[in-house]
């Protein structure tokens, strides 16, 4: 995979939430876009289209990895802090939830935000080593590779 799309109100005051609040590496590439990353091939491409944006909920999330739990308190606490100056219009309490310790905030463009740590020093790869943990549609567990590939191929 390459890049994910979300879109935004008014390119230059993403930007700044992004490059100043975030953290993230912003490149204009094109009058209505950018490209945003932060240190990994992957990137996110922001669409500017104003009035038309449609807020989305929490599940469709992007997270951005801090090193510590200490990180994560300092991230939230600027959040509060710093709401009002970067347009931030929710912002939930750090909690333990699902292998990390987080918080969520919502962006000056109805973005959800996950800031997160992994206590156990988790990588991304670790959900692909793991492999299949749950079962399939009839109850079944993938035990072997080819079982895998063979449904992969009918779905």
């Amino acid at each position: 995979m390459s890049h994910g799309t979300l879109e935004c109100y008014d390119m230059v005051r993403t930007r700044r939430f992004y490059e100043e609040f975030l953290g993230l590496e912003c490149v204009r590439h094109g009058k209505p876009a950018m490209a945003v990353r932060l240190g990994m091939r992957f990137h996110i491409v922001c669409v500017e289209v104003g009035e038309q944006l449609k807020p989305v909920n929490m599940l469709n999330h992007w997270g951005v990895d801090v090193a510590t739990r200490e990180e994560v308190d300092r991230a939230h606490a600027d959040a509060l802090r710093l709401k009002d100056e970067y347009g931030i219009r929710q912002v939930g309490k750090p909690q333990d939830m699902h292998g990390v310790y987080s918080f969520y905030l919502v962006d000056l463009d109805h973005n959800w935000w996950e800031v997160q740590h992994y206590a156990n020093g988790f990588l991304h790869d670790d959900y692909f080593d793991f492999g299949d943990r749950f079962a399939m549609a009839d109850g079944r567990n993938f035990e072997r590779e080819d079982e895998l590939a063979i449904r992969v191929e009918t779905a």
